[in-house]
């Protein structure tokens, strides 16, 4: 499997996964991703070149999106400081399911993040998705608060808040990956 930076062409897919992925985690008893995701948000991203597709031949497996960008409102001014990337919308595909393949994608993005100058890799996840908590902490990261406040989206209560973090690191995901070389970022 590779490594690929998404496509303007790849819109539809990934608007197509978190209809899939919001479907699956209905049926576990949770409200994640349940509104919407905005096309142009999204596109906006893939131009922007932190959102990345996981292809195996001609299929699309899963997606993750890396950035040294913060979400607003979520780290403190201190841990901003600090070289971070940061994790969102990872998503794998249910025909690929139970097959670690969205920890491989986290070893990678870990991996692209060390080779950025990162010393961290972080998170944001859903609050009241434990088990997305549990599978995130099963994955080596450690969760360093939940934040409920901050988002005028939901009337000032914010839905994904749940932060953690896991050093940044080399590591052997056994993904080839056909994405222009990690730049550093941080000195």
């Amino acid at each position: 499997m590779k490594v690929t930076l998404a496509t303007p062409a790849d819109l539809d897919r990934l608007l197509a996964f978190r209809v899939e992925a919001a479907g699956w985690i209905s049926k576990l008893g949770s409200d994640q991703w349940s509104r919407p995701y905005p096309a142009e948000r999204l596109l906006a991203t893939i131009e922007g070149g932190t959102v990345f597709m996981l292809r195996d031949e001609g299929r699309t497996a899963g997606t993750i999106t890396l950035t040294p960008e913060a979400e607003e409102g979520l780290w403190s001014d201190e841990e901003l400081a600090e070289p971070s990337m940061f994790v969102n919308k990872l998503t794998i595909s249910r025909d690929y399911a139970g097959q670690d393949l969205g920890g491989r994608l986290l070893d990678w993005a870990g991996d692209r993040a060390q080779r950025a100058g990162a010393q961290w890799l972080r998170l944001d996840a859903w609050t009241t998705n434990a088990r997305l908590q549990r599978y995130y902490l099963d994955q080596g990261f450690q969760h360093v608060r939940t934040v409920l406040e901050g988002n005028a989206v939901n009337g000032g209560a914010r839905v994904s808040g749940w932060l953690a973090q896991r050093p940044a690191r080399l590591a052997d995901h056994g993904l080839a990956d056909e994405t222009p070389s990690a730049e550093p970022l941080f000195t």
